[in-house]
């Protein structure tokens, strides 16, 4: 149950006002990324591949895109903003206040969500200097847009939790997630890829997710959209999972 409304506003206040005080350089680093992403992948390689179904290759890496950088800031904001806390000491301060787990998660992944959301509107306005992007299902485009960040800062909380130094806030992003993406269909379509490693990429979570996610763009997808929705809601059941537990043993966070 929430009650102390407070107690989320001024951490949630408090997270956003420390992105405020790096906005410019928060908002610098997409601009420049996707700028990047654009004259490599969409001059180079698509001038030699003009359209993948029917869409055009520019057009094409904008939801990939968008997604591989929502994933990172989502891991990020959300791992750094809680392992803060517990590198100052000042994690059992928050233990011991009248702020019960739930609003805790509310107000660090609420704040982490919104920033990871503006960063992929600005990645989203960006790439309309490069190409025209037409949105086929703007709702669903919203709507899948937060659940993704509230489900991938879900998942940045546990490293944050789990992770014991500042080395280990980058092990997971660096040698998991970054891989995974590149090679769940990004910056390609999964039937480009002969018939056997179109299997074994099925075994990569980030293809349902990146495949829903341009659905809503395009209206197709490598996976069926209701797939992709089951393993969003699957992925987000299992980190609300973990971090019940990690709050009801105090794991990592009492010792």
């Amino acid at each position: 149950m929430i009650s102390n409304l407070r107690g989320i506003r001024s951490i949630y206040g408090f997270e956003m006002a420390r992105f405020g005080r790096t906005f410019w350089t928060s908002l610098m680093l997409p601009v420049i990324t996707t700028t990047l992403y654009f004259v490599v992948f969409g001059s180079a390689i698509g001038s030699r591949m003009s359209s993948v179904s029917d869409v055009p290759y520019g057009a094409f890496i904008v939801p990939g895109l968008m997604m591989l950088t929502m994933f990172t800031e989502s891991i990020s904001n959300a791992s750094f903003g809680i392992y803060m806390p517990k590198w100052t000491g000042t994690i059992y301060e928050m233990l011991s206040a009248p702020l019960s787990p739930l609003e805790m998660v509310i107000a660090y992944v609420g704040a982490a969500a919104t920033k990871s959301v503006i960063i992929g509107t600005i990645i989203f306005a960006t790439a309309h200097l490069f190409v025209d992007v037409e949105v086929a299902h703007p709702l669903f485009m919203v709507g899948f847009m937060l659940l993704m960040a509230v489900t991938f800062c879900l998942f940045g909380f546990i490293i944050g939790i789990w992770a014991q130094s500042f080395e280990q806030l980058q092990v997971i992003p660096l040698l998991v997630v970054y891989p995974l993406t590149f090679l769940g269909g990004a910056f390609y379509s999964l039937s480009m890829l002969p018939p056997a490693w179109q299997a074994v990429t099925l075994f990569n979570p980030v293809v349902y997710l990146i495949s829903g996610f341009r659905w809503t763009f395009f209206g197709q997808g490598d996976v069926g959209i209701g797939v992709s929705m089951g393993a969003v809601a699957f992925f987000l059941t299992l980190c609300l999972c973990v971090i019940f537990w990690m709050f009801r043993t105090g794991y990592r966070l009492k010792n």
